[in-house]
């Protein structure tokens, strides 16, 4: 069985036991998932709505460094900023 849900404004195609990283959501490892929206699931090639799926948190981790770099160039100006997005590692436990 496949689903589509949507998460913190993201569209993910999800199957069950599936591991995937979301944009952060509250909560702590082992929490399960509030605010799943589920927009399609099909299970033998026939499409439903209004399905339920149910997840819960692995871990909060964060992404890679991304570096913002300005430079002016003979100015001597140059500014460096970097950050790290924050994730939430899921895991599919059931889709129903």
């Amino acid at each position: 069985m496949i689903a589509v849900i949507k998460v913190a404004g993201q569209q993910y195609k999800v199957e069950k036991d599936q591991t995937l990283y979301v944009p952060r959501v509250e909560g702590k490892a082992g929490d399960k998932v509030e605010g799943i929206e589920v927009l399609l699931a099909s299970a033998d090639g026939k499409l439903s709505v209004g399905t339920k799926v149910a997840a819960e948190i692995v871990d909060q981790v964060k992404g890679d460094t991304v570096i913002a770099y300005k430079q002016k160039r003979r100015k001597g100006f140059h500014k460096k900023k970097g950050h790290r997005t924050a994730y939430t590692k899921i895991k599919v436990i059931s889709i129903a």
